[in-house]
């Protein structure tokens, strides 16, 4: 039997886009923001750090 409970989510890239605009006007910490919206603060974070790097491979 296989438990789904430790596979990872998979976001849209629109969710991964409001969430770290989220991020940028909310004044929040990365951590504030993935509490409320019910991510990971290291997803969120690697999510704002490829924003910041200019990364558009995300389709």
């Amino acid at each position: 039997m296989s438990k789904k409970s430790n596979t990872s989510k998979r976001y849209t890239a629109e969710f991964k886009r409001d969430a770290v605009a989220l991020v940028h006007s909310s004044g929040k910490t990365v951590t504030e923001v993935a509490r409320e919206i019910g991510v990971s603060p290291e997803g969120l974070r690697n999510w704002v750090n490829q924003d910041s790097a200019g990364c558009s491979d995300q389709r």
